[in-house]
């Protein structure tokens, strides 16, 4: 199984496995300074809400090192880590994994790296647990013995530090002989989709199709497909969740055809702290993701572009929402204490 995040001990360094490169090369990246952490996460070499915690782990390991070798005083500690928590504001887990460690830093690096090595073996059991039980849902919920899953964006062992979330259900499902066929979109503008989540599909020999974005809801409403699956970069208090930009267009035709709209992700992106989506801060990329491919203009000089990466799907249309901890069912139940339940 790939990891997209570890550390490496007898080099001191967080290893990364280069999102940018794939699927044309396998590239690694040994990151050993702030700077260079922070850039691999706004680039996107690494991604994904669960991954992103434990980069945020880490990343308090890599500014202890790094401190120690340039001699900062404690300001300029706390302020690169400071940094890397504030790197990407809507994935909740980036700023959760630093706030897991920092309060350890007294103790010492090895206890910081001590708990982020936990973080990272409780994320892999969590991703594990709630495959199993978001598949038993699904499977009761639709009353199919094999379904067809559409999915949007990257959610597999690349988003996480192994096996995966809304991936890991699709996964669980292919291994029960439970899965028909997966639509994966090509997730607009950098195609995690086509990218990513078309290459961890081939690699576990999964049967799946890939589609344009604009083509999922159509997908949907001609009765192709059995259910939805998504992952989440923070779920509020409420049941609102926010994922990849394109995913709420799954939901409104999820819920216009009949079929379940599934949420799938660790406790760690529930934030019970945020009270509704509108309280989410919606990430805004550079104009040139959408205003070129590979470098090449595809848009008239002198246009501008507007790049959110990112949207909020109203919990009621959301009808599952799965972490290890159970099941909860927004659109049938919207009562926010429920969602406590689940966060662990």
């Amino acid at each position: 199984m790939v990891r997209a995040v570890e550390w490496v001990d007898e080099a001191g360094v967080v290893r990364l496995i280069d999102q940018t490169q794939l699927p044309s090369s396998e590239v690694y990246l040994d990151v050993s300074t702030v700077d260079a952490l922070v850039a691999a996460i706004k680039s996107l070499a690494v991604r994904g809400a669960p991954a992103l915690g434990a980069v945020g782990a880490l990343g308090v390991v890599v500014a202890m090192a790094q401190g120690v070798r340039e001699n900062w005083t404690a300001d300029q500690l706390a302020k690169a880590v400071d940094v890397v928590r504030q790197a990407r504001p809507t994935a909740v887990n980036l700023a959760w994994g630093v706030d897991q460690v920092w309060p350890l830093a007294a103790d010492g690096a090895d206890a910081v790296l001590a708990r982020a090595k936990q973080i990272i073996a409780e994320d892999e059991a969590a991703n594990r647990a709630l495959s199993v039980i978001g598949a038993d849902w699904i499977l009761a919920r639709t009353g199919k013995q094999k379904v067809r899953v559409v999915t949007h964006c990257n959610t597999g062992a690349l988003a996480t530090t192994a096996w995966g979330t809304a991936y890991g259900i699709i996964h669980e499902l292919h291994d029960r002989g439970a899965l028909e066929l997966v639509y994966a979109d090509e997730t607009r503008p950098l195609l995690q989709g086509s990218r990513l989540t078309s290459w961890e599909l081939t690699q576990d020999r999964i049967p799946h199709v890939v589609e344009a974005d604009g083509a999922a809801s159509s997908t949907i409403l001609r009765g192709l497909v059995d259910v939805a699956i998504i992952g989440a970069d923070r779920i509020a208090a409420n049941g609102d969740s926010a994922n990849k930009v394109g995913s709420v267009a799954l939901a409104l035709a999820a819920a216009r055809a009949g079929i379940p709209f599934v949420v799938a992700a660790p406790s760690s992106t529930v934030d019970l702290a945020t009270a509704s989506g509108d309280d989410i801060e919606i990430e805004l990329r550079d104009d040139e993701e959408v205003l070129t491919f590979h470098g090449v203009r595809t848009a008239p000089l002198g246009a501008a572009g507007f790049n959110p990466a990112f949207d909020v799907t109203p919990q009621d249309l959301i009808s599952a929402i799965v972490t290890e901890h159970g099941v909860v069912e927004p659109d049938r139940d919207p009562d926010p204490r429920l969602l406590a339940r689940i966060a662990g």
